[in-house]
C-alpha cells in the first residue's frame, strides 16, 4: 500500500458526484519531446492525479498546451534548448468528464483561486482522485498558464479509437516566445493583447 493513500474526503465525493456528466468531442493539443508519443498515458503526479493512474494531459488550445510545458522547462536551472519538442494536434472522444469552466467553481472545493498558477497540487489531485474514483473520463479546467482550458483526460476510462493523433510539429520556443509577448513564465492572464 502507498504511503500517499488515504480515505477519499466524502463531502468532496458528494460534491462531485451531485456535477453533470459530459461529452467532448474536440481537438486538443499536447507537448512531448520529440520521439515521445503523444498518445502515452502514465500516473505523473501532476496536477489532477495522485500517481494512482493514467493521465493525459492536453489542453483546448495549441498556446496552452506550449506555455503549461514552457513553464515546467523553465523551471530547470538552464533551459534545455538542445531538447527537441513536438506540439500534437489530437481528437479526442469522452462521454462522461467533469468540466469546471473557472476558477471561482473551485472555491466551494477547497481550491483558492489565487494560488492555481503556484505548484500547491494537494488539493486538485485529491479532486482529480476523486473524479477518477467516481467513474468521470477525465477532468475540464482553467489552465494555469494561459487563458484556455484544459483537458486532463483519465485514459483507464477510454475506449481505442477515443485518442487520435492528427498533427505533430516541432516546436520553436525562440520563436514562441516572441510571438507570445516575450514573457518567461507565460502564466495565465499575461497573455499580449493583440
Amino acid at each position: 500500500m502507498s504511503s500517499r493513500w488515504r480515505a477519499r474526503d466524502f463531502d468532496l465525493l458528494d460534491a462531485l458526484d451531485a456535477l453533470p456528466r459530459i461529452a467532448v468531442d474536440d481537438t486538443v493539443w499536447r507537448v512531448v519531446r520529440q520521439g515521445k508519443d503523444p498518445l502515452l498515458c502514465r500516473p505523473s503526479l501532476g496536477r489532477w492525479d495522485l500517481g494512482h493512474f493514467d493521465v493525459l494531459y492536453t489542453a483546448f488550445d495549441p498556446d496552452g498546451a506550449i506555455s503549461e510545458m514552457y513553464f515546467h522547462l523553465s523551471r530547470q536551472p538552464v533551459f534545455p534548448t538542445e531538447s527537441v519538442f513536438t506540439l500534437n494536434e489530437i481528437d479526442v472522444s469522452t462521454r462522461s468528464t467533469l468540466k469546471f469552466a473557472d476558477l471561482t467553481e473551485f472555491a466551494t472545493l477547497g481550491v483558492d483561486p489565487a494560488d492555481y498558477s503556484d505548484i500547491l497540487y494537494e488539493r486538485t489531485q485529491q479532486i482529480g482522485d476523486v473524479a477518477a474514483f467516481l467513474g468521470f473520463d477525465g477532468l475540464i479546467a482553467p489552465s494555469a498558464r494561459w487563458d484556455c482550458l484544459n483537458l486532463a483526460i483519465f485514459c483507464d476510462s477510454l475506449s481505442p479509437g477515443d485518442l487520435v493523433l492528427t498533427a505533430s510539429s516541432t516546436i520553436a520556443w525562440d520563436d514562441w516566445r516572441e510571438q507570445s509577448g516575450g514573457s518567461t513564465k507565460a502564466k495565465r492572464g499575461e497573455r499580449p493583447t493583440e
